[in-house]
């Protein structure tokens, strides 16, 4: 019997994959549990439907992620703190800041995504990337600078 793979199984396949196994095993277990359905052709058409509006969303999303890089790439971030005479912040510019500068501009960036490995505790030009999805990661620059009294 043929059946089509609605999750993955190990050591069987993965989703949308159509595999060969024993009558038993996929009338008795796989598909009362919709874990698979019968290879029929209508199935495997419905199947080839998905797969084919997954890749366009997957497209549409890949498109939208690059125009925000670009837009991101073009920003530069001024943050002003107050800060010591050696240029040592009191404070430190953290991931919640960037992301409120960001909304300002209008694009909506979660904190998650800014990949800062620690907080900036100093004043100067630094470089922060956002990873805006798998494989799309813009870079946004920061220049922190001393508050005036």
């Amino acid at each position: 019997m043929d059946v089509i793979l609605m999750e993955d199984i190990p050591e069987l396949g993965k989703i949308g994959d159509v595999v060969k196994v024993k009558d038993g095993y996929g009338r008795n277990f796989l598909i009362p549990q919709k874990k698979a359905l019968r290879a029929t052709t209508r199935n495997l058409k419905k199947l080839q439907h998905e797969k084919q509006l997954a890749q366009h969303r997957s497209q549409r999303a890949q498109q939208n992620a690059l125009t925000l890089q670009e837009k991101i790439s073009s920003l530069t971030c001024v943050i002003k703190k107050a800060a010591g005479e050696t240029g040592k912040l009191f404070g430190s510019v953290t991931n919640m800041d960037i992301e409120a500068y960001l909304k300002e501009q209008g694009l909506n960036i979660d904190k998650k995504q800014i990949q800062l490995t620690e907080p900036i505790k100093s004043i100067g030009s630094f470089e922060v990337p956002i990873r805006l999805m798998e494989g799309v990661t813009a870079t946004l620059k920061v220049e922190v600078e001393s508050e005036e009294k």
